[in-house]
């Protein structure tokens, strides 16, 4: 026989499974509007990369000049435009899109004041870039190990399901 208190578990149970489907739910609405503003976000980024590389450009034209960090400029908004559209193709940004933009701004700071810095200030900026490099080298070794594990965890599975 049922007692009072038995009644209280199976109350406190459909209490704990209505509960977790409004969490559920809840969680579901954040991660839909974090992936909405998410996209939002990116193609704000993108809209403003493809004008500041427009102005850029119409600012070379104007004094029909082109420097080399005018050449660097343009291709980190090249590098942000790719990392936008990974992001668009792939749902994830490599972590080493984002350090090749660091070096590239790195490499075009170096170029700009080199003529009026001291050598210890171009040779902390070239060590930056060093670390930076070396950071890529290390996560995209990383990426690839991971890619590497993931195949096989797939290859395993396939063999065990007998696929």
């Amino acid at each position: 026989m049922f007692t009072s208190s038995d009644d209280s578990k199976v109350d406190l149970l459909l209490m704990d499974s209505v509960g977790e489907r409004v969490m559920n739910k809840n969680k579901n609405t954040i991660h839909v509007l974090i992936g909405a503003a998410e996209h939002v976000l990116l193609l704000v980024i993108a809209t403003a990369t493809v004008v500041a590389a427009f102005l850029e450009l119409v600012r070379i034209i104007g004094v029909m000049s082109v420097d080399l960090s005018d050449l660097f400029l343009l291709f980190i908004y090249a590098e942000v435009l790719g990392m936008v559209g990974v992001f668009y193709k792939e749902s994830r940004i490599p972590v080493t899109l984002p350090i090749i933009i660091a070096i590239t701004a790195l490499t075009r700071m170096i170029v700009i004041q080199t003529k009026g810095l001291d050598a210890v200030n171009i040779i902390f900026e070239a060590s930056g870039i060093l670390l930076l490099a070396i950071a890529c080298y290390v996560m995209s070794a990383k990426e690839d190990l991971s890619l590497t594990k993931l195949k096989a965890k797939k290859e395993i599975s396939k063999s065990v399901s007998g696929e």
